[in-house]
């Protein structure tokens, strides 16, 4: 049989997204870390009123008005920004930039798998090294290995926590490489990194839609760095990355900062409440800077809870891998979806 595929694609396993169902199932859906609550009105209108001739025509290849709104919105100059389809294409795009056989790509683990995914893409080298129990950066293992790229999830994932600005800090001051904060989860934070982008000349900064603006189905992200970083990642990003919906949504999402900060306080709140009454459950709860929780149940089998919380329709990830394959990460719903989540973990460990 005809083998098609370079040898490197031949040997990696595909990338597993969470399980996705469709809008009408009958689920609580909380595996994915999607946002509860419907996007802006303002976006809802930009929908209801499109411009039919804007889909006949290649949308801007820069997506610049997306840039501007995110320019103002964050105080950041317009050509510090990149945009891409969900901040997945941007670290694909970093990636094939920085990342070759015999080139390092380093990481702290547990975090998202989609970084080993994109390394073994470019048949480059992985360098895993673990967090500790208490996640603690293990600042001084990622600096002693200089990869041409640094990933650092803040707030990572499916931990939660935040890595400290400090040590995002020293980390970018002792590397030669790419240091790419992926800060899908910032909205749901106490600080950002985003002044390290002003600070230093590696350091670049990964944003999305899907989580604080309710987007997750537009596919919308963007990036934070300087212009001679972002003069090589446009050299291999698609010519017309974000289409001309996207576009306008996003405009539109990132202008109404009101209420993007008002749903992103509901989910807080509903995210303490949550975190008290899971560990009155007996699970062991880490703290968490994002929208969902990583929990450790004490009385049943985590793969197993996970089993019985879908065959009564409710939906949460179980990872299969070590230090995570006791644990479940739990996407904060709405009050009412986690009361439910609540009373059904009542009925099965009691």
């Amino acid at each position: 049989m005809t083998n098609y595929f370079r040898s490197n694609i031949d040997l990696m396993p595909a990338y597993t997204p969470s399980e996705q169902i469709e809008p009408s199932a009958k689920i609580i859906k909380l595996n994915s870390n999607e946002n509860p609550y419907p996007p802006s009105p303002t976006v809802m209108e930009v929908l209801r009123n499109f411009d039919g001739e804007l889909l006949r025509r290649y949308p801007n290849a820069f997506a610049q008005e997306f840039r501007q709104a995110a320019s103002q919105a964050l105080g950041v100059p317009v050509d510090w920004i990149i945009t891409g389809n969900g901040s997945d294409e941007l670290l694909s795009v970093v990636m094939r930039v920085c990342a070759e056989p015999g080139r390092k790509v380093v990481y702290p683990v547990p975090t998202y798998v989609l970084y080993r995914t994109l390394t073994q893409m470019q048949a480059a080298e992985s360098v895993e090294i673990p967090y500790s129990e208490d996640y603690r950066l293990p600042l001084e293992e990622l600096i002693a290995v200089n990869g041409s790229v640094t990933f650092i999830a803040s707030p990572n994932s499916p931990s939660g926590h935040m890595v400290p600005i400090d040590d995002l800090r020293k980390l970018a001051t002792h590397l030669s490489g790419i240091l790419a904060i992926d800060e899908a989860y910032v909205d749901f934070a106490e600080e950002n990194a985003l002044d390290l982008t002003q600070e230093f000349e590696n350091v670049i900064s990964l944003r999305t839609l899907s989580k604080g603006y309710s987007l997750a189905g537009v596919r919308l992200g963007f990036a934070i760095t300087n212009p001679k970083l972002l003069s090589a990642l446009y050299k291999v990003k698609d010519s017309y990355n974000v289409d001309a919906i996207a576009c306008a949504v996003g405009v539109a999402a990132m202008n109404d900062q009101a209420y993007k900060n008002a749903c992103i306080e509901k989910i807080k709140a509903s995210r303490t409440k949550l975190a008290i009454e899971l560990k009155q459950l007996g699970f062991r709860v880490w703290d968490s800077q994002t929208n969902f929780l990583l929990v450790q149940p004490r009385e049943v089998n985590a793969e197993e809870l996970f089993q019985r919380l879908k065959e009564r329709k409710i939906l949460v990830r179980y990872f299969q891998q070590p230090r995570l394959d006791d644990k479940l990460r739990i996407t904060i719903g709405t009050n009412e979806q986690n009361q439910f989540l609540v009373q059904t973990l009542v009925s099965l460990i009691k």
